[in-house]
C-alpha cells in the first residue's frame, strides 16, 4: 500500500501531534508500507498567528496537487486541518478521491481562548470540514463524545501509542532540584490552563519543558519555577525518572501524549477528571484525577511507579498502527482510471 500522509504538523515542530504521525510513519514502513507526507518544509511559509514557533504553507494548493498526482497513492490521510490538510481535502473532492481524516487537537477550545471565538463557532467550521471524510479518527472515547455531541459524523475510534522501547525508567536519574519535583511537558500556550499548575501551593521544586506563545510573561510571574525550554526527545526519558509527579493541568486534550510517557518512565500523573486523563489514566492508579490538582499533586506522590508503568503498557504502538491500516479507504473504487496530469483549471485554484 502507498499512503498519502498529508500533515501540517510536523518537524522541527514539538507537539504530542507531530510524536504520533511519527510513530505512525515508522510503524507503516515497518509493515512494508510506504509513505508519502507532504509537510510545510517545502513550502514557502507563514508564522501562525499567536503561536509563531509554528510555521504554515502558504497558498499551497497547486503543489500539493501535483506532489498527490505524482504520488498516485492508494489511500490519503489528512491529519490536520490547517493550509495543507485544505489543500488535500479540495483536491479530494474535486478528484472525487475519497480520504480520511484525524481529529488531533481541540482547536475550538484553542480559539475561544486565545481569541474568545465561540467554541460552537470553531466546532460548526471543523464539523464542515470532516463531513466528506470516509473516516474520522478520533483518540479516545471522551472526545468522541464531544463530537458527536456537536454533529460529527464517521467516526472512528483510534487510540494512540506511546513508544515503551524508548520511553522507560532510568535508575537513579536526578535533576538535581529540591525534592519532590512536580513537572509539567508541554506547549507553554493558551489552552494548556498551565497557570492552574504554577499557582499551587507545593513542596519543593516545580519543573516546566516547554515553549510557546505564554512563556515570557508566565516565566515573569512564576519566578520561582524552574523553566527548562525544549529537550530532544531521547532526553526526556531522563527528566520524566527523575521527577516526582507529573501534573497535567489542561482541560482541552484530545488525549495528552506525554501523560503516558511520563507513565511508561514511572512517574505517577495529577490531572482533572476531564476527557484525555481520564481516557489515558482513567481509574488505573497510575494517577491520581481529582478536582484539586493540588490534592491531586501530593496524593500522586504515593502512588508506586509500578503502577504507572503499568498503566503505560497497555498503549503500545503496534496495535495501535493496525488499528489505523484498518480505518483507512481505497482513494479510488476498484477498476477506476488513474490521473496523471494536474489539469489547468486545477492549478488556477491554487494561485
Amino acid at each position: 500500500m502507498k499512503l498519502a500522509l498529508v500533515t501540517d504538523a510536523w518537524l522541527p515542530q514539538v507537539n504530542g501531534v507531530v510524536t504520533t504521525l511519527l510513530e505512525l510513519q515508522d510503524g507503516l514502513r515497518a509493515r512494508g508500507h510506504e509513505v508519502v507526507v507532504i509537510e510545510p518544509t517545502p513550502f514557502r511559509r507563514f508564522a501562525c498567528p499567536g503561536y509563531r514557533e509554528i510555521e504554515l504553507a502558504w497558498r499551497p494548493a497547486r503543489r500539493v496537487a501535483q506532489l498527490l498526482d505524482e504520488a498516485q497513492p492508494d489511500c490519503i490521510h489528512i491529519a490536520t486541518e490547517g493550509p495543507l490538510g485544505s489543500a488535500a481535502r479540495a483536491y479530494c473532492l474535486r478528484r472525487g478521491l475519497a480520504f480520511t481524516t484525524a481529529f488531533h487537537t481541540r482547536f475550538p477550545d484553542i480559539l475561544a481562548k486565545a481569541l474568545h471565538i465561540p467554541e460552537r463557532w470553531g466546532y460548526a467550521w471543523f464539523k464542515r470540514f470532516h463531513a466528506p471524510s470516509a473516516g474520522v479518527m478520533v483518540p479516545t472515547e471522551g472526545m468522541l463524545g464531544i463530537l458527536r455531541r456537536h454533529g460529527f459524523a464517521n467516526l472512528r475510534a483510534w487510540s494512540h501509542g506511546v513508544d515503551l522501547s524508548l520511553f522507560q525508567p532510568i535508575a537513579g536519574a536526578d535533576l538535581g532540584l529540591p525534592r519532590p519535583v512536580f513537572l509539567y511537558v508541554g506547549r507553554v500556550s493558551y489552552e494548556k490552563n498551565l497557570e492552574a499548575f504554577l499557582r499551587l501551593d507545593l513542596p519543593g521544586t516545580k519543573v516546566v519543558y516547554g515553549v510557546g506563545p505564554l512563556l515570557e510573561r508566565l516565566q515573569r510571574q512564576h519566578p520561582e519555577v524552574v523553566w527548562r525550554g525544549v529537550v530532544p526527545r531521547s532526553d526526556l526519558v531522563r527528566v520524566y525518572s527523575a521527577a516526582d509527579a507529573f501534573v497535567f493541568p489542561s482541560h482541552s486534550e484530545t488525549f495528552g501524549l506525554v501523560m503516558l510517557e511520563a507513565m511508561a518512565c514511572g512517574l505517577p500523573v495529577a490531572a482533572f477528571p476531564v476527557p484525555g486523563p481520564l481516557d489515558v489514566v482513567g481509574d488505573s492508579d497510575g494517577g491520581v484525577l481529582h478536582e484539586d490538582l493540588r490534592h491531586a499533586a501530593l496524593q500522586a506522590l504515593e502512588i508506586p511507579r509500578e503502577r504507572a508503568m503499568a498503566r503505560a503498557r497497555q498503549f503500545d504502538w503496534r496495535p495501535v498502527c493496525d488499528q489505523f491500516i484498518g480505518h483507512l479507504v481505497p482513494a479510488r473504487p476498484a477498476g477506476a482510471a488513474v490521473v496523471t496530469k494536474t489539469s489547468p483549471n486545477l492549478h488556477k485554484l491554487g494561485t
